[in-house]
């Protein structure tokens, strides 16, 4: 954790805390906050707990092409923009709470037995993997165990997080959708917090890559290109020729649940650090090299693509873009500027121009000018469920004096050397992949030597049943990537173990 200034001391004066979402990140981190004495108010926009896990038949507004930065904060309340735009409550409802990019068919890509939060245990005899519906009612059942029920305020969203002017408290704007007879109404309220809490996840903003062609081909065929976030079923791809673009989890579920819908799947990939194996692909599924160039002729039901190695695939009847999201957190306000190229980012900047890299966080989770805004749910290929739910508790047992940070000039000096350590921009930033113990463990270690110092109850963190399983998972995982199975065996594989969870319809 970075070595402890002798002169810092646990902070004092916290009662009231904001917490920015209710999915598994927001609900673990209210209730451990609940647990510690402290104020808790859970906004969410939508009208349901269970975050990315939770089922939607309808599918959210296209985003822009391309799409590869974070939008620009609306610094006058994005309220009066939605509601100038909506003409019905429907519409008004895809804006401020759109829906995310879960699909029936989705399962979890890491065992139940490293995907708990220490609050609640899943029902002895829990399978491994199991489909959305069980996960999304665990998460509204753990909303409900802990109290949080009782502290969300659904359909508000969080237009602006401010510092007050006199630096004592956190000015919180938020917007509430109601309906009113055939129309809708935008209610305004202004908060005031002593910590805010985002816990908001990365699965709003779709990235879509600047390829040649490919606006042109969406503003031809607006139905024949979509992001993997609209994803919901295979029946769109019913007798088509279809092109995955990116070779992540996204892309490997929709080709996994169109085999023998779709006519013909091909998966693009450039060789990136974490594509997975084309092993893994359904029986006549083809691993094809990155696109230079997509044309589509006007008029035509279909189109050409043209890959990197120079060969031509005609045909192609529908693109489906699994190329992973853009982090964005607009209600930060100028924390957020994508004029700020990622390796000009100064020392207070949150995101910066290419939405990777959530900037000036001591161990992904305190801002460090200001360790009452904090994150949880930041890092990715990881446990998930687990590690949200330590880190809401590390956050709760700060904000409740229960530990002390180290000096911010020591918390400057661990995040510059490690961003020293990475190229800018690099994807693997905020990756926990195999890593999960490890970096717990030394939070935990700081932890309870602060507890110890302080005289409170230490922290328990992961249990040896998560410990054991955790061991055994990340062998069984190298052992599947470093066996390439038998031609006969391709469809059956189950790619569970190499699919660290990063989250459903990501790249």
């Amino acid at each position: 954790m970075g070595s402890l200034d002798q002169t810092t001391q646990p902070l004092r004066g916290i009662n009231n805390v904001a917490v920015i979402g209710a999915g598994i990140s927001g609900v673990t981190s209210a209730a451990h906050l609940l647990r510690q004495g402290l104020n808790v108010t859970v906004f969410e926009r939508s009208s349901v707990a269970g975050g990315v896990w939770h089922y939607d038949d309808r599918v959210a507004n296209e985003p822009s092409y391309p799409n590869v930065q974070p939008p620009t904060p609306n610094f006058t309340g994005s309220a009066d923009l939605r509601s100038s735009k909506a003409r019905t409550f429907e519409e008004a409802s895809l804006t401020h709470a759109p829906p995310g990019p879960c699909y029936k068919g989705l399962k979890n890509n890491v065992p139940t037995t490293l995907m708990r939060s220490t609050l609640l245990n899943w029902p002895e005899g829990t399978p491994e993997f199991v489909s959305q519906d069980r996960i999304d009612k665990y998460i509204q059942e753990l909303t409900v165990h802990t109290g949080i029920q009782e502290h969300v305020l659904y359909d508000t969203a969080v237009d602006t997080v401010r510092k007050s002017p006199n630096g004592t408290k956190w000015d919180v704007r938020t917007s509430t959708l109601r309906k009113t007879g055939s129309d809708y109404e935008f209610v305004g309220r202004n908060w005031e917090f002593d910590a805010v809490i985002v816990a908001s996840g990365h699965y709003h903003e779709p990235k879509i890559p600047d390829l040649p062609g490919l606006k042109e081909w969406k503003a031809k065929s607006p139905q024949s290109v979509m992001h993997s976030k609209l994803y919901r079923s295979p029946e769109l791809f019913r007798d088509k020729t279809i092109l995955l673009i990116g070779a992540g989890v996204s892309s490997l579920d929709v080709a996994r649940e169109s085999e023998g819908v779709a006519k013909k799947i091909y998966q693009s990939a450039r060789d990136g650090q974490f594509d997975l194996p084309a092993s893994l692909l359904p029986p006549g599924a083809e691993r094809v090299g990155g696109v230079k160039k997509f044309e589509l002729d006007d008029g035509a039901k279909s189109g050409r693509v043209t890959f990197a190695d120079g060969r031509i695939v005609e045909n192609i009847d529908v693109v489906v873009l699994g190329t992973g999201y853009v982090t964005s957190y607009p209600f930060l306000g100028e924390l957020q500027d994508p004029s700020v190229p990622t390796e000009k980012a100064d020392g207070k900047i949150v995101i910066s121009s290419d939405g990777l890299i959530t900037h000036n966080l001591h161990k992904d989770i305190f801002y460090i000018p200001d360790p009452t805004l904090s994150f949880v749910g930041v890092p990715y290929y990881t446990s998930t469920f687990s590690l949200f739910d330590f880190q809401g508790e590390v956050v709760a047992r700060f904000l409740a004096g229960k530990v002390a940070l180290p000096s911010t000039e020591a918390m400057r000096r661990e995040y510059d050397e490690r961003k020293l350590g990475l190229a800018e921009g690099s994807k693997t930033f905020h990756s926990l992949m195999g890593k999960d113990a490890i970096y717990m463990n030394g939070i935990l270690h700081w932890v309870n030597r602060d507890a110890v110092r302080l005289g409170y109850e230490p922290m328990r963190g992961v249990d040896e049943q998560w410990l054991d399983r955790y061991t055994s998972f990340m062998a069984e995982m190298k052992k599947r990537r470093e066996t390439d199975p038998p031609e006969d065996q391709k469809a059956t594989l189950v790619p569970d173990v190499l699919r660290l969870a990063v989250g459903p319809a990501s790249a």
